[in-house]
């Protein structure tokens, strides 16, 4: 965590409650205007040309070779 992090939550450690709810208030309506941004990000990265379609064809690849087991057989066998 860096130093002005660290400081942050500190702070918000110490708020007293009333204001504490206030910020956490704000901090969920930040992320909700914000979530659909990062999901846009996402598509944009898997798209042809995107920074992660290489991940994608990777895994596309080794589902027609036969390297991957489906996850319920995973999760059964743990």
């Amino acid at each position: 965590m860096t130093t002005n992090v660290e400081k942050i939550v500190e702070q918000v450690k110490a708020l007293p409650e009333k204001e504490l709810d206030e910020f956490l208030s704000w901090l969920a309506e930040y992320e909700l205007q914000h979530e659909d941004e990062w999901d846009e990000q996402i598509a944009k990265d898997f798209r042809p040309g995107g920074r992660l379609e290489a991940v994608l064809d990777r895994a596309r690849k080794d589902i027609v070779e036969g390297r991957v087991e489906p996850l319920d057989e995973i999760i059964d066998n743990s």
